[in-house]
């Protein structure tokens, strides 16, 4: 079988939830027989400029990459705004890749066209004209919900009307593409109901994110130590910010009154200066850590705050898989399999949080417990291997009917 997955971002360096999801599935598939070819976008936001692939990226068989300028232009806004076009989505739509993706679909066939993400919709046209491929849509949100929870936590009146706006705009885009594909893989149960709610109704199969635990085994001897928080993630991620933000103003001072003694470290990629220069006390700003493994291993709790976003958190699933406790918010476990206080923690309000690192302190060396149970739940329900092996087989089904037809 012959997949070419299509990408809105070069996916590396593998410290966000996208990349790790598509290079998860990628390496998978691969390891399974399927010959994998990357065309990825190659972002001003998410530039990489090697000239050799990373050694993580070996498996795929060719990757080419597209020179795109996606920056926020307030002039392309209006524009878009007055025409009445999705913004979210004209950012990802260039001639460039048109010209890149046409190219290669004629010099070789593929068996299956795989889309990460909705952002790449605009190229189901330029497929269907140049290959006899399947068109897969992987969903890794309900892209437009995102960006209405985002809406609703916003103060400044203008900024909301126009994310409002937009954010319309991409839900009637996201609508009006759903009976496009061949195969559409959300990546939860939840977001498969959203999509027929809104006139889904062609196959689907829900794909959750099957992850690579490149850190190795978990370690636990954090939890011989009084616990510690950390809170990890891209920073150029609304939600991400949106959330820290709302924690350390809202939450962290009622945790330090209870606990003085704990300390919250923070680490991320493109963090704001805002929060870099952030002084608050036993808050300790890491920046961009050289090894995520090493940060997550060296603090015992994992604070995960989201207010708003879509899909599955695969930072939740990466503490998961390093038997690290989580507390996050009813929003951020959503399509996630983990049960409250076996596995994890939820906590929704800053009276929640609070309680609930209270406890954590409390219990001392029995905290472990839940990390070991978090990685179990992660063992079995997110190996990236059974997850794909499941997939392979969905499309040989899809090639065989379509071989069956006459």
């Amino acid at each position: 079988m012959k997949l070419l997955v299509l990408t809105k971002k070069f996916p590396f360096p593998l410290k966000d939830g996208e990349s790790l999801a598509i290079h998860g599935l990628t390496k998978s598939l691969s390891e399974l027989g399927c010959e994998v070819s990357l065309l990825a976008m190659n972002t001003t936001k998410h530039f990489f400029a090697g000239t050799d692939l990373p050694a993580e990226m070996g498996h795929y068989r060719e990757v080419r990459t597209v020179a795109v300028d996606n920056q926020i232009s307030p002039l392309d806004a209006v524009t878009n705004l007055v025409r009445g076009t999705s913004y979210h989505i004209s950012r990802f739509h260039q001639a460039s890749y048109h010209q890149a993706l046409e190219a290669w679909l004629t010099e070789e066939h593929f068996d299956i066209v795989q889309l990460e993400t909705l952002y790449l919709a605009p190229y189901i046209r330029t497929i269907r004209l140049h290959s006899e491929a399947q068109v897969v849509m992987r969903s890794h949100n309900v892209e437009h919900e995102i960006w209405e929870r985002c809406c609703r936590n916003i103060s400044f009146a203008p900024k909301r009307w126009y994310l409002r706006h937009i954010t319309r705009q991409l839900r009637d885009y996201e609508r009006s593409q759903l009976n496009q594909y061949d195969l559409l893989l959300p990546i939860t149960q939840r977001d498969q109901r959203n999509f027929e709610r809104l006139g889904s109704r062609g196959r689907t199969y829900v794909l959750p994110i099957g992850l690579e635990t490149q850190c190795g085994p978990p370690r636990y001897d954090s939890f011989a130590a009084p616990p510690n928080l950390h809170f990890i993630g891209s920073l150029d991620w609304l939600p991400n910010l949106e959330g820290l933000q709302w924690f350390l103003h809202h939450v962290w001072p009622l945790i330090h009154r209870r606990c003085p003694e704990v300390e919250f470290h923070i680490a991320g990629r493109n963090m704001p200066h805002s929060i870099r220069q952030l002084e608050m006390a036993n808050v300790i700003v890491h920046g961009e850590v050289e090894s995520s493994c090493e940060f997550v291993a060296a603090h015992s709790i994992s604070i995960v705050p989201l207010l708003s976003g879509g899909g599955m958190r695969a930072k939740i699933l990466e503490a998961m898989s390093l038997g690290r406790v989580v507390v996050t918010t009813t929003v951020g476990l959503e399509g996630i399999t983990a049960r409250n206080r076996r596995d994890l923690f939820i906590a929704d309000t800053p009276e929640q949080f609070a309680q609930v690192i209270e406890e954590c302190c409390r219990m001392g060396r029995k905290l472990e417990g839940i990390g070991r149970n978090a990685y179990a739940s992660f063992s079995r329900h997110y190996d990236r291997r059974v997850l794909a092996r499941e997939l392979m087989e969905t499309y040989h089904e899809i090639l065989d009917s379509v071989a069956a037809t006459p």
